[in-house]
């Protein structure tokens, strides 16, 4: 089945602004926040509270809609994922905050590592530039 071309962006920070960002499976420097697209018939805070419990083991009771999405043209590498066409991707952004770090429990198939980062240093490390301007845009 392919996508669809509708994702969501989940910031997890801490009261003390360290964000949670997750390293990819088979790319040795591809870093992230939760993400994923959205399901068929699902909601971007349904897709955002699924994705977060899939990848993070995390509640999401306290997740914030930030009414905020971000369009960008899909990386060549995924393109395949989408129906023929499909340039683009609307990414709908949420924010999770928690008093303090947690231990993650990560999906293996998805990420092979995690860290607890300073906002600057998380900004520097994550590849995406919508995962990028929303860090700096909203902790």
């Amino acid at each position: 089945m392919k996508k669809i071309p509708i994702s969501v962006l989940v910031l997890i920070y801490t009261k003390n602004k360290d964000i949670l960002i997750l390293k990819k499976k088979n790319n040795k420097e591809l870093w992230q926040s939760v993400t994923g697209s959205l399901n068929e018939n699902e909601t971007p805070v349904e897709a955002a509270k699924r994705e977060v419990f899939e990848e993070t083991g995390l509640n999401s009771d306290n997740l914030i809609d930030c009414n905020k999405n971000y369009v960008f043209e899909i990386y060549d590498m995924w393109k395949h994922k989408y129906n023929k066409g499909v340039t683009h991707n609307t990414e709908h952004v949420f924010m999770l905050e928690l008093d303090c770090t947690k231990d993650i429990k990560l999906d293996k198939d998805e990420h092979v590592s995690y860290e607890w980062v300073p906002r600057v240093k998380a900004a520097e490390k994550v590849f995406s530039h919508t995962n990028r301007q929303a860090i700096f845009d909203l902790i």
